[in-house]
């Protein structure tokens, strides 16, 4: 009679342990695998609004530069090129508070590192899931083989058979538990580093546009640009922060 062996078989044969494990370890395979799915859609799509940054500074004024950096919704460069309008309007048009006493570009500075503050930690939202699967799934797995040779042994010694081919092979399939540890957390950790060396562009790319922006909103000039737009050393007055705002 032949007798067969595989993670079907572990199941059928499987005690409640055996199979949570099982089902534990599925289920960090797919939370991770959507992890790795979402971040990487996420940061594909900020990369290509990067490239809108730059047309931002070639903008006739600062109304058409928002437009030009694309929808507000999941759009960082936006959204500090909002908050940096809204700081300067804020600072000029108010002295009520506190912090209204600071200087123009102190405020914004501080308004604009909040912003990318926040917009780094929404992406690296998730990535502790990546990081947990990858340290975790193998010992998971572990665990299942340790418990699964158990469960064979004493099978085995409840049967009082002790050959070689009654024992390599449920030893064998419980070996399997530490294959599919292994295999849940192996794209967990390659998917964990691909995603932060794609958010550690985007954060670079992030923090030369709010330098810019600083520059911008506090002196009416882009570092280092020359030319027309709203790089311009000498902006005329429709160019300025507060007549756009």
């Amino acid at each position: 009679m032949q007798t067969t062996f595989g993670l079907v078989n572990l199941w059928e044969q499987g005690d409640a342990v055996t199979r949570l494990v099982v089902v534990l370890l599925l289920m960090m395979s797919l939370a991770s695998w959507t992890v790795i799915a979402v971040k990487a859609i996420g940061v594909l799509r900020v990369k290509r609004l990067a490239s809108r940054a730059e047309s931002f500074w070639h903008s006739t004024d600062l109304a058409q530069g928002l437009v030009n950096l694309g929808p507000t919704r999941d759009n960082p460069f936006r959204s500090l090129a909002e908050e940096g309008r809204d700081a300067t309007a804020h600072h000029s048009n108010t002295r009520a508070q506190l912090h209204d006493t600071l200087d123009i570009s102190d405020w914004v500075t501080r308004c604009l590192r909040n912003a990318v503050d926040d917009n780094v930690a929404r992406l690296q939202s998730g990535l502790a899931v990546l990081a947990s699967v990858g340290s975790t799934a193998p010992f998971v797995g572990l665990f299942g083989t340790v418990w699964g040779i158990y469960h064979a042994l004493m099978g085995i010694s409840a049967s009082g058979q002790a050959s070689i081919d009654k024992v390599s092979g449920p030893i064998g399939e419980a070996l399997i538990m530490t294959a599919l540890g292994l295999a849940v957390a192996i794209p967990a950790v390659l998917g964990y580093n691909a995603l932060v060396r794609g958010n550690k562009s985007v954060v670079g790319k992030l923090n030369r546009f709010a330098h810019d922006l600083h520059a911008y909103f506090v002196t009416g000039a882009r570092v280092k640009m020359a030319g027309g737009g709203l790089g311009a050393p000498s902006p005329s007055p429709s160019l300025s922060p507060s007549a756009s705002a």
